[in-house]
């Protein structure tokens, strides 16, 4: 059997070791952590640019229907002046 100063010396070596350990695992949560708070920095940077070209998406949306309804709507009043203007030669052969 080991002398008890052995055993202490055995133990004092086990605990310098689960102390060594500890402090390189602390370092590895350390660095852990530095890196989710830059991975959430960098996607809340991304959820806030998908925001912002939802946002722009949505208006060239609009925009476009608006253009396309006023393309209508020109083509709509220039038929009908067409129509008016071929009911006035119409009236204008009855008058004679």
């Amino acid at each position: 059997m080991a002398s008890v100063a052995e055993q202490l010396s055995n133990i004092q070596k086990r605990v310098e070791h689960l102390i060594a350990l500890c402090s390189a695992l602390q370092e590895e949560n350390d660095l852990l952590k530095l890196e989710s708070d830059v991975l959430n920095a960098a996607l809340n940077a991304s959820k806030n640019k998908v925001k912002e070209l939802e946002e722009k998406l949505s208006v060239m949306m609009v925009a476009k229907s608006f253009s396309q309804t006023n393309e209508k709507n020109l083509d709509i009043k220039q038929k009908i002046n067409e129509f008016v203007q071929e009911i006035d030669k119409c009236i204008v052969l009855l008058k004679k």
